[in-house]
């Protein structure tokens, strides 16, 4: 049986693995997909020295440690999609060599077209966030956007460039004027009690909005539903990266409407309790 996994710390949180043993399941692929609790200072000895896991997904707090770890070691290839996000979130295992990719960047981007039906070309996107999930949305947001403005309470996290502006939170009212969409990529709306990263007031008729929290309806999306604007939570860019991830291990098509439910069914059981 082929060994597949997640890394991260913590994990035991994941839905990861319910949509990719169901896909496995689905397919009739000899293989098992569970969640490694790496800390940090043992992660260089997993990706070096764990060669029986045959692939595997990086979360939070170790995508971006894990791309400089496996170009130091440069045993392998990487996707073009791990320089632009500058992090990396599936290994694929071939020997001693390691292939990488990020699929959080395909998958927002597919999320963006099949959930929102929004066509980012030549918009303004405010974003709220620019850690690792945030990276890949101005990974997939930048070829064909006319401009990102990106506020993150660690102005290091964002570097600013032709089409990616730096902005304060005190800017953010006037500036979502010029945007058609607005991300959330903070933890801020995964707790019940948590308010929304932005005004109810600064929402306008001419702004989509996508929230990449997906365990909970947060008060951005709550907010943006009762004001009629098209809206999406997560849970779409979960899936997408998760079966483009599936795809770049097994080379088979991923039966993604089965892993979608899988999902489905987890969330709405954790909506219940």
């Amino acid at each position: 049986m082929d060994l597949y996994g997640i890394i991260g710390y913590p994990v035991k949180h994941s839905l990861s693995p319910l949509m990719h043993n169901a896909a496995f399941k689905e397919l009739g692929i000899d293989a098992e997909y569970k969640k490694f609790e790496v800390r940090p200072e043992e992660l260089e000895d997993f990706l070096l020295n764990r060669k029986d896991v045959k692939g595997f997904n990086i979360t939070v707090p170790h995508k971006v440690s894990a791309k400089q770890i496996l170009e130091r070691e440069a045993k392998g290839s990487k996707s073009e999609y791990v320089d632009l996000a500058g992090a990396i979130n599936t290994v694929k295992r071939e020997g001693d060599r390691s292939h990488c990719t990020n699929t959080d960047v395909l998958g927002f981007l597919t999320s963006l077209k099949e959930d929102l039906k929004f066509d980012h070309k030549d918009k303004g996107v405010l974003l709220i966030g620019c850690g690792g999930a945030g990276r890949a949305v101005i990974a997939g947001l930048s070829n064909g956007v006319r401009k990102i403005y990106a506020y993150d309470v660690n102005k290091d996290a964002i570097r600013s460039s032709e089409k990616l502006e730096c902005i304060s939170d005190k800017e953010i009212p006037e500036i979502v004027k010029d945007c058609q969409l607005l991300v959330n990529a903070t933890p801020i709306g995964m707790k019940k009690t948590d308010v929304s990263p932005v005004d109810k007031e600064i929402l306008h008729n001419n702004l989509s909005v996508y929230d990449l929290v997906y365990n909970i309806e947060t008060q951005l999306i709550k907010d943006a539903k009762s004001l009629g604007l098209p809206c999406s939570c997560g849970l779409g860019m979960l899936l997408y990266q998760g079966a483009h991830a599936f795809e770049f291990w097994t080379g088979k098509k991923a039966p993604v409407e089965v892993m979608k439910q899988a999902l489905l069914k987890a969330i709405s059981c954790k909506l219940i309790l």
